[in-house]
């Protein structure tokens, strides 16, 4: 029993703040319990499919091509692909958390998915569309240029501070017959 209480401590507070929420601020319960709601529906939608699709590149994608391409090797060719890779979709950044734990698992460098996140999070090509439209080119170009550089910079120290070896302990095990793929 205090195993279940430790295991599902957090969902059990949360569930406690709502109930006290609701017997002390009931409007404000409401719209908690609405905006929580409409969150589970967005995840419910957009993860499955992120899931396949990780899936499928896990299967589909040789680990030796990531790190030919990602890999610590790859250089300005992988942070290119990088931030390619991360301008082009237009879902939420957490869609991409999954993509670049698969990534590092099959070889992808540490500065790399840096660069793969920030760009995601913060250069997308329809979000420059939109910069451009209200603040122009010039501010556009230069707020691309200096994230650009700030991610790569992040991205240069992470990995000369983390250094590689380390992602194997934040990522899960994984089956070695199919990392060998």
């Amino acid at each position: 029993m205090m195993e279940t209480i430790k295991k599902f401590k957090f969902p059990m507070l949360i569930g406690l703040v709502f109930i006290v929420l609701a017997i002390l601020a009931p409007v404000t319960a409401a719209r908690s319990t609405q905006v929580t709601w409409d969150y589970f529906k967005e995840m419910a939608l957009i993860m499955p499919p992120v899931f396949i699709l990780m899936g499928l590149m896990e299967v589909w994608v040789p680990k030796d091509k990531i790190q030919l391409w990602l890999g610590s090797g790859s250089g300005i060719r992988g942070g290119l692909i990088s931030l390619l890779l991360g301008t082009l979709p237009t879902g939420p950044l957490y869609v991409a958390f999954p993509m670049t734990a698969t990534l590092l698992r099959k070889g992808a460098s540490l500065s790399n998915m840096v660069i793969f996140l920030g760009s995601w999070a913060a250069l997308k090509i329809p979000q420059l569309m939109v910069e451009i439209k209200f603040l122009g080119i010039p501010f556009t170009g230069l707020r691309f240029g200096l994230t650009l550089t700030a991610l790569v910079l992040m991205g240069l120290i992470m990995e000369a501070v983390l250094g590689r070896h380390s992602v194997a302990g934040w990522l899960p095990p994984e089956d070695d017959e199919m990392m060998k793929k």
